[in-house]
């Protein structure tokens, strides 16, 4: 085949192969920005949005059921009503009144763990002081609501004991696994 026909045959090529791009994205259908994820509300106007939100447990504290952790030594969700109960401050901290161990089982209340009682900067035991750094529960303990999801969830956590889904064992669990130079 000499040289101008392989251009040819190359330009016409080309041109069939741009046709037919052009064709497939014509039939693309672009998706708003609402078609995207779960929301289904504009992303540019906040003022009439409300997200789903369901309600809270209005059991009272140590009336409440103890709901399972979602897996190993996740953060328990807190399984009564807390109104009243916030804002929780360093100095004022109506929590510690029902879970600092030693007041937990005559308040029929799950006692705060080994591991809020040692700074793990400086791995020191603090001995019964609760560690400046988790005077705050509700940075990581949250109430849960009773709401539909958006989607279904079909997370499976993994306990390797069966008290893994009611208790912590991150005290003796933290370090596994990691070796010291």
């Amino acid at each position: 085949m000499s040289a101008k026909k392989s251009i040819l045959v190359g330009a016409v090529i080309a041109i069939v192969m741009a046709i037919t791009a052009e064709g497939v994205i014509a039939q693309t259908k672009t998706l708003t920005d609402e078609e995207l994820g779960i929301r289904k509300e504009t992303i540019y106007d906040e003022g009439t949005v409300k997200p789903e939100h369901g309600e809270y447990s209005r059991e009272t504290p140590g009336k409440s059921k103890r709901i399972e952790r979602s897996f190993e030594n996740s953060p328990p969700l807190i399984p009564h009503d807390i109104t009243g109960m916030l804002p929780i401050a360093e100095t004022n901290n109506i929590c510690l009144g029902c879970h600092m161990p030693d007041a937990a089982r005559s308040m029929g209340a799950v006692p705060i763990p080994k591991s809020h009682f040692m700074d793990f900067e400086t791995k020191k035991d603090l001995k019964g002081k609760l560690d400046g750094k988790r005077y705050n529960c509700v940075q990581c303990h949250v109430p849960q609501t009773e709401t539909a999801p958006p989607v279904k969830n079909v997370f499976k956590g993994e306990f390797r004991e069966k008290k893994g889904k009611f208790r912590s064992n991150l005290i003796d669990t933290l370090n596994e696994g990691v070796t010291a130079e």
